[in-house]
């Protein structure tokens, strides 16, 4: 089966064909660095992950690239508020940024493309929009002439003339007077007192935002791309004036398949979490509080255009089922100790139900990425896992299988189960005593051992196999 994509741009499903057999490349909008990231931020950072590691597990040879806009007016209106220049300051929330993501497990973009290190290139490419007639220079700016690309409004299915008076509604009078219409959108800003600023052939100044993705997508991986993605709040203006000027100066497709993340949500009115509504909770502070892989559950286990809900009734949910994943890695882990080697007939058949599984994980997976659906055949499979591990007998192979692909169906989501901290020696003289005590009959000093240890987070579980025990807050 092939994997099937919902593509903004045609509004339906499609099958995805990459430009090159076996090979992706991909591009996803990065944060603007003037702060720490939300958790709507980190919704779209990890719905793309979580992608980006499927095309992976089926065998793709990923190119990955997310910029870091790194010039920008929040970032010089942050840096005056806190004493620092705009490059000390976006190095600081860039830091933060790979700091914030690595602890919930995304990985690092093959690329992480700066719009500093790319100002050249910008400058480059506005020349030749202005070259082919698509861009202007007045006074010290520089524009695109939205009206030269007659597929304007295609990905945001809206007409060029309904948008037109939007824009004449909210572009201010000194922007008019500037622009030949309401509609075009800033390439190049001149520069006003005290900004950073570069040498151009239309004065000192710096790029617009919508300009970097383009150059940066372009310069890393070719004139049209396979996948580009981002937050449905970026698909009008910024990804329309990606498609229309990257079009207009390379003369090819700009990306073949477009894919938008959901909000996150928060409060009773489920309101879209963002900085401007000061409705935000920073994914840094929210790392202190709450275990990272529970963070990375929450917001890659729902199909990724879905609206997240945010709050502790959302984070309670996501606790329990990481530590339900917790229990299966555990007892796992725990068989091994007594496994044979001679495989019999119903191993056959424990294997072929965990094989069933699987395919269906593939299925939900290959179908546009249906997250909520897949973590619901994982658990099916733990399920499976459960039934083999309470038999009396199981066998190395089949044990080993079972671990492999849970824990590669747990690496497609990005979540990782760290092992149990190795009991203090104390502890483990608990547990040999009671085990004595156990032998002996004597269950008043079993029962208080017990007790002891569960005060203390350990609790134990009485298998066939052996005593086992778990931490109860792991």
């Amino acid at each position: 089966m092939a994997i099937q994509l919902y593509n903004t741009l045609t509004r339906k499903k499609e099958k995805f064909v990459p430009i090159e057999a076996g090979k992706v490349r991909f591009y996803v909008c990065g944060p603007t660095v003037y702060n720490y990231i939300h958790i709507g931020n980190a919704r779209s950072a990890v719905s793309f992950d979580t992608i980006r590691r499927y095309l992976m597990y089926r065998g793709y040879d990923v190119t990955y690239v997310s910029n870091f806009t790194d010039v920008d007016d929040k970032i010089i209106k942050a840096a005056n508020e806190e004493g620092l220049t705009p490059t000390a300051l976006s190095q600081k929330y860039i830091d933060a940024f790979k700091a914030d993501t690595a602890a919930i497990n995304i990985l690092p973009a093959t690329v992480h493309p700066r719009v500093m290190n790319h100002i050249d290139d910008i400058i480059q490419f506005i020349q030749v929009l202005i070259d082919k007639g698509f861009a202007y220079e007045s006074q010290g700016d520089v524009y695109f002439k939205t009206e030269s690309f007659d597929k304007y409004g295609q990905l945001s299915d809206q007409s060029l003339k309904d948008l037109m008076v939007g824009a004449s509604e909210r572009v201010q009078e000194v922007l008019a007077e500037r622009k030949d219409s309401p509609l075009d959108f800033a390439l190049w800003k001149q520069a006003k007192p005290g900004e950073i600023h570069w040498t151009s052939p239309w004065g000192e100044g710096r790029p617009g935002w919508h300009i970097e993705c383009s150059v940066m997508a372009t310069k890393h991986l070719g004139h049209t791309i396979d996948i580009h993605g981002g937050g449905q709040d970026l698909q009008f203006p910024h990804h329309e004036n990606e498609i229309a000027q990257s079009e207009c100066a390379t003369g090819h497709v700009f990306a073949n398949y477009w894919l938008h993340n959901g909000f996150v949500t928060i409060g009773e009115n489920e309101e879209k979490m963002s900085k401007s509504l000061g409705n935000f909770v920073l994914l840094h502070d929210l790392l202190k509080e709450v275990d990272p892989m529970v963070i990375r559950y929450l917001l890659a286990t729902v199909h990724y255009r879905r609206p997240i809900r945010f709050d502790s009734a959302s984070i309670h949910e996501a606790t329990v089922n990481i530590n339900r994943l917790k229990e299966v890695h555990r007892r796992l882990r725990h068989r091994q100790h007594d496994a044979v080697s001679e495989q019999s007939a119903k191993d056959a058949e424990w294997q072929a139900l965990m094989a069933q599984q699987i395919e269906l994980f593939i299925q939900e997976m290959d179908n546009d990425f249906q997250a909520g659906n897949a973590i619901s055949v994982l658990f099916e499979l733990t399920r499976v896992i459960n039934r083999y591990l309470d038999e009396p007998v199981v066998e190395q192979a089949t044990l080993h299988a079972m671990l492999d692909n849970f824990l590669q169906l747990l690496e497609v989501f990005g979540i990782q189960l760290k092992e149990e901290a190795l009991l203090d020696d104390a502890i483990q003289a608990l547990i040999d005593e009671r085990s004595q005590a156990r032998k002996a009959k004597d269950f008043a000093r079993s029962d208080a051992i017990r007790n002891q240890l569960k005060a203390q987070g350990i609790l134990l579980d009485d298998t066939p196999q052996g005593t086992t025990w778990k931490r109860v807050n792991s």
